[in-house]
């Protein structure tokens, strides 16, 4: 039942793709071209489109790549040496549902001079990060993203959801359920495995144009496939929207007042099939001990994560966004949250399909914890390795229980009866400035098990710092015309 055509007509896992397989897709498909694709600094997928002309020539480009720039791609490959390999990774590939020509899309890998993978390439962090997660753990860690975005549109519908009360709205009161569920197909079809889709509770109409909120969620899957689904998906939602003719952003803030857009990743560990988030119904030490990773380089992670000024537009109180440095359960102004998992086994089918007898039922495995921060400015492949870093650094640190139970919170820290317990919370980041700062505070983290080149987290805490916004938001925050100054200017982000 996968909705992959490749995987479909092969009868193969992607993992089983070979060269031979994808030359067969092709032959008995009419494909006549091929494009590599490939993150850039900007997080953004690159392409370089070939024309196949023989089998030969097909074959040379699956096996040997091509050639590219690298120092048009990233900061840190000098000019002189910049010429870098882009190698596919075969189980990535998928047919282009957009070109009238008939194409195959394969995701690449970056590999150096020496024929070895670029120790600073996007993909390659994950993939250390993931190692480095296994040898210390015995185990693997999976994540799964929420991609929230915005379409807007001219305001032509008789049906309106009220102000800010969009969550899971249906037709007619909500415009793009169409778009959405189309999306979804192509998405899926490339590979992506996702878990629903629903409008989002940001809606709302000015100055003659309709803006809706909606979101894509996936299910959990290893990290290194999670950040190939998470960046198809965004072109694939982008190329669409482009298609149907209106503006689409994923901008974590596009106006002052009302629901910005996140980009939750959840995140569990795995040991082969079985999850350990949980024991005996309850939040395991192996979970805690994520958890207390995640909080102690929260500050630093929103430098993946958080990547430009209107980012902290968007972490503020009270717009179910974190500003402290604190998890909890179900509470959506925490950092980390611990969402309804199914804990207690239960038997919930039978009560309201009473012809179903079924037995009772554990459905713990489905629980995941959700770090909250991330917006759609992310650099999906930086986040995913950090936070793959921040959660193996919570098994080795000693104090890693007593870090999560000092940061546990069961209360909603911004009401007034709680200003006590906020002012003792450690604070996120206010501004791209100082997300840099607390980066290169905990790089030494980062590049443990040689995970994070220093060069990577030098260019980043540049360009992070090159925004000079310190300070900004209080100077602004007041000042319709200047936030949507900044907005208009960073509108297309990550």
């Amino acid at each position: 039942m996968n909705p992959n055509p490749i995987v479909q007509y092969l009868n193969k896992h992607p993992e089983q793709l070979t060269k031979e397989d994808l030359i067969l897709f092709i032959e008995d498909h009419d494909i006549q071209m091929v494009n590599f694709r490939y993150a850039g600094w900007d997080g953004r997928l690159k392409t370089l489109n070939f024309v196949i002309s023989s089998r030969e020539h097909l074959e040379n480009i699956l096996v040997a790549g091509e050639r590219v720039d690298g120092s048009s791609l990233f900061p840190f490959v000098e000019a002189g040496s910049s010429d870098l390999y882009v190698i596919p990774r075969y189980k990535t590939a998928f047919v282009n549902p957009f070109s009238e020509i008939p194409t195959l899309d394969i995701l690449c890998s970056y590999y150096d001079r020496d024929g070895n993978a670029l120790e600073g390439a996007p993909e390659n962090l994950v993939k250390k990060a993931h190692d480095a997660f296994k040898k210390v753990t015995g185990y693997e860690f999976e994540t799964m993203g929420e991609l929230e975005y915005y379409i807007i549109s001219e305001d032509d519908s008789h049906f309106k959801a009220h102000d800010q009360r969009g969550y899971h709205e249906s037709s007619p009161f909500t415009n793009w359920e169409n778009f959405r569920t189309h999306a979804m197909k192509l998405i899926a079809e490339a590979g992506g495995m996702i878990k629903y889709g629903h409008s989002e509770v940001g809606n709302f109409t000015k100055e003659g144009f309709a803006y809706e909120q909606n979101e894509i969620e996936f299910l959990p899957t290893n990290v290194e496939d999670s950040a190939d689904q998470l960046v198809k998906a965004k072109w694939i939602i982008r190329t669409l929207a482009e298609q149907y003719g209106f503006a689409l952003t994923f901008a974590p803030k596009i106006t002052v007042g009302k629901a910005g857009s996140g980009l939750h990743i959840h995140t569990r560990v795995m040991k082969g099939e079985k999850n350990l988030m949980t024991q005996n119904g309850e939040l395991s030490e192996v979970a805690r001990k994520a958890i207390a990773g995640y909080m102690a380089l929260a500050p630093s992670l929103t430098a993946f994560g958080n990547t430009n000024p209107t980012s902290y537009f968007r972490l503020v109180p009270h717009q179910e966004a974190p500003t402290n440095i604190c998890w909890g359960d179900r509470n959506r102004s925490v950092l980390v949250r611990v969402p309804l998992g199914w804990s207690t086994p239960t038997n919930m089918i039978n009560s309201v399909n009473p012809q179903e007898s079924g037995d009772v039922i554990d459905l713990s495995d489905k629980q995941t914890v959700e770090f909250r921060c991330p917006d759609g400015s992310a650099d999906i492949y930086l986040l995913l390795a950090g936070l793959t870093v921040a959660a193996r650094h919570g098994f080795e640190m000693k104090d890693a229980l007593k870090v999560a139970s000092d940061t546990y919170v069961d209360i909603n820290i911004f009401d007034e009866e709680h200003k006590e317990k906020q002012a003792s919370l450690a604070q996120l980041p206010t501004s791209c400035n100082d997300s840099a700062d607390e980066l290169m505070k905990h790089k030494d983290i980062y590049k443990k098990y040689n995970v994070f080149p220093e060069s990577v987290l030098k260019s980043l805490s540049d360009f992070l710092k090159r925004y000079q916004d310190k300070g900004l938001i209080a100077k602004i925050e007041d000042d319709d015309n200047k936030v949507m100054d900044l907005v208009n200017k960073y509108f297309y982000c990550g």
